[in-house]
């Protein structure tokens, strides 16, 4: 039945499947087996493998690729750089750590602050620097860290759902549905809200009888800090609000972002070298690997043939639970970055109500399980390095009733809005 069509035109396609097959499998096991991989190398060779043996062109390669969402992102990541070295995230964390003479409240400081950040500044970074601050502080005062740094990590997840600017996934989707970021804020503030309350609830009642160590540990480890610089602290919170200020005026994201990334690479006191060295060039790499194995993948039509075929058999993937599952599922399987530039793919994003759900589900889903999102590896090999074990199901034990909570919350929001 093939004859007629030239090998040339059904190799690229077959291909192009097979590599989006391989690399999502990849993501899902974050390894390749005899391979020292991890999900960016996977994601990247992936891309490579695409322009080899998919025949896709180096312009094709770059079209696929959303350049302001990565140009929005680099700025932040300098926004926040300059915000390290300034010392600003080490004064805050430290003076979280001083109020640990009541754990419930302690516990409570702890996330809200953390959610607080996390909505207006990278999480990944959030998490990286309180870390081990924080299990230091815990360790000190011979209360066990498991609990409180899980805690971090859910923190940090549902706070950046609050804004389009908190994790990089919602930084795609608001560029790609051309969301409104005050809109948005308004309409997400309440099923955060709700989620945060219930992650507190749930993760105290969970833990406040398992608060004392079970067993020494490693000891404190030294945390990297930087000394507090207050004139320059000062001068990043400023250039920080008047860049979330110009995000609710009709100008281009990625160029208010980068203005400020500017300003800041200009700076009499940090060195290139230094403000570049803390930006995430991983999660670049990880994204613009992965805008070109879905962009090849969804040329071939694929993609739309698929959610065509659900919608015959009865699952529509843009009704609210459907994709609300839908996302959860994909997150818990292969990490929240990776589901998110491919359900962008294949659901209607015309109504920004959908948008909004794939927004805070893939964020919410998030604390699902330890690889459901970045910011939980970052507090759980750094728990490891410090000493502190933090399993897969101590992880799951809190993270699956509270994205289950926060899931349903959301589902009513929605419900109530529409």
């Amino acid at each position: 039945m093939f004859k007629n069509v030239p090998a040339a035109k059904m190799n690229p396609v077959t291909n192009i499947v097979l590599i989006f097959a391989i690399t999502y499998a990849g993501l899902a096991m974050g390894r390749i087996p005899g391979l020292k991989l991890n999900r960016v190398g996977i994601a990247l060779l992936g891309a490579i493998a695409m322009m080899i043996f998919g025949n896709v062109t180096t312009a094709q390669a770059v079209e696929y690729v959303n350049w302001p969402t990565v140009c929005l992102l680099f700025g932040f990541f300098v926004i926040s750089a300059q915000l390290r070295l300034s010392g600003f995230y080490d004064v805050v964390a430290g003076g979280i750590s001083a109020r640990l003479g009541h754990p419930a409240r302690f516990l409570f400081i702890l996330m809200a602050a953390t959610g607080g950040l996390s909505a207006f500044l990278n999480h990944d970074i959030v998490c990286y620097v309180f870390t081990p601050v924080v299990a230091n502080a815990l360790l000190r005062k011979r209360l066990n860290p498991a609990p409180f740094l899980i805690a971090l990590a859910i923190a940090s997840n549902i706070g950046a759902a609050a804004t389009l600017i908190g994790n990089a996934q919602d930084m795609l989707i608001g560029q790609t549905a051309h969301l409104d970021f005050g809109r948005y804020l308004l309409w997400s503030c309440v099923p955060v809200t709700f989620a945060m309350a219930c992650a507190y609830g749930i993760i105290w009642a969970l833990s406040k009888n398992n608060l004392q160590l079970p067993q020494p540990v490693l000891g404190e480890t030294p945390a990297q800090t930087y000394p507090f610089n207050r004139g320059h602290t000062i001068k990043g919170l400023i250039i920080l609000t008047a860049v979330i200020g110009l995000f609710f005026l009709p100008v281009p994201a990625e160029i208010v972002a980068l203005a400020a990334a500017g300003i800041h690479l200009a700076s009499p006191k940090f060195r290139t070298e230094e403000l570049l060295g803390l930006v995430d060039w991983p999660i670049l790499v990880l994204f613009i690997g992965l805008f070109v194995v879905t962009g090849a993948f969804v040329s071939t039509g694929c993609a739309a043939q698929a959610v065509q075929w659900l919608a015959h058999a009865g699952f529509d993937l843009n009704r609210p639970l459907n994709l609300t599952v839908t996302t959860a599922v994909l997150t818990g399987l292969i990490n929240n970055s990776p589901t998110v530039m491919l359900l962008l793919k294949v659901v209607n994003l015309s109504a920004p109500a959908t948008a909004y759900i794939l927004a805070l589900a893939n964020s919410f889903a998030g604390s699902l399980l330890v690889i459901g999102s970045v910011a939980n590896i970052i507090v759980v090999q750094q728990a490891r390095d410090m000493g502190i074990k933090i399993s897969f199901w101590d992880f799951t034990r809190l993270g699956l009733p509270v994205t289950l909570a926060a899931l349903a919350g959301l589902l009513a929001w929605v419900k109530l809005m529409g």
